[in-house]
């Protein structure tokens, strides 16, 4: 299991990782992302929900979830060769 599965996360975007004790905040999209993945979306399923959510066209959507995925890769919270982000 990773991670991210394990996170806890409250409505206002406040996120703990009961696995380090590390925490830390996101703005509601990141929210909505964060929720996304843990109930196993793929890439493309979050960009098609944030184009109808947000009415944001898709290549912007597309590039801001690439951008929160490899975020999340840096705080090691999803692994190099997870399939949420090809």
């Amino acid at each position: 299991m990773n991670r991210l599965k394990r996170l806890a996360i409250n409505e206002e975007g406040f996120v703990f990782d009961p696995s380090t004790g590390e925490s830390f905040t996101t703005n509601k999209t990141g929210l909505f992302i964060l929720n996304m993945l843990k109930e196993g979306k793929s890439k493309e399923e979050i960009v098609e929900a944030i184009v109808s959510e947000y009415s944001v066209d898709k290549e912007t959507a597309e590039r801001d979830v690439i951008d929160f995925l490899e975020r999340l890769r840096s705080y090691h919270l999803l692994p190099e060769g997870e399939k949420h982000g090809t």
